[in-house]
């Protein structure tokens, strides 16, 4: 045996150096493995979402049962309402029911109106009734029909010979007569039958010969 021989290798100081460097790697190792075993036992939290990305989430997504708004249509302008103005009233049959006939025909030709009279079989000369009906609206010179309740009274024929020819026309049909034109109707009247003066009745025919009358004397067909 030699002295001073513990019996110690020298090289066991790098070995231990070895080994606790090995350790102190395990216990980071075993702390970080510890402290995540820590958090998932603790029960933590998950991340939180980002508050943009929560907002957007909440506008995609409807809680359920919740009415979902409904856009609101503007009503359509009301079209501006149009006034026609009124027509005034037209020219109508006058109230001449119950008027004697000769004033009825007065207000016709007032009017600017035609007549024809039918005169009937009873008594009085009064408008019984009018064709078209009192208050029809006409136009000017239609012909209103009188219906007169008695016979045509008699009146006195007037002498038109050496009048103008329209101007004797218009003179028997204020007389109640009808002219009849023998020979066309300008110039002067040179005969009538029947004669001035004679007696004749409502809505007679009286014949005029105008010009020049016929050398024979006879009378020409009626010209209307």
């Amino acid at each position: 045996m030699t002295d001073g021989d513990t019996g110690v290798r020298d090289d066991a100081g790098p070995n231990r150096s070895t080994l606790l460097l090995r350790g102190g790697l395990a216990v980071v190792l075993l702390a970080a493995v510890g402290a995540t075993g820590g958090w998932i036992l603790a029960g933590g939290d998950e991340p939180r979402t980002p508050p943009t990305a929560a907002a957007e989430d909440a506008s995609l997504t409807a809680a359920p049962g919740a009415a979902r708004p409904t856009p609101t249509r503007s009503a359509p302008a009301a079209a501006p309402r149009t006034t026609t103005p009124s027509r005034p009233a037209g020219l109508t049959v006058p109230a001449v029911v119950g008027e004697d006939f000769t004033d009825a025909r007065d207000e016709l030709r007032e009017k600017r109106l035609g007549w024809r009279l039918v005169f009937g079989r009873g008594t009085g000369t009064t408008v019984e009734r009018t064709s078209p009906q009192v208050g029809t609206e006409v136009q000017p010179g239609r012909t209103v029909t009188l219906y007169v309740s008695g016979p045509a009274p008699a009146t006195t024929v007037p002498d038109v010979v050496g009048e103008d020819c329209d101007d004797a026309a218009d003179e028997l049909v204020d007389e109640g007569f009808y002219p009849q034109y023998r020979t066309g109707r300008t110039g002067a009247v040179s005969r009538q039958d029947p004669a001035g003066d004679g007696t004749g009745r409502w809505n007679d025919q009286v014949s005029i010969w105008c010009g020049d009358a016929p050398e024979d004397g006879g009378s020409a067909s009626p010209t209307p």
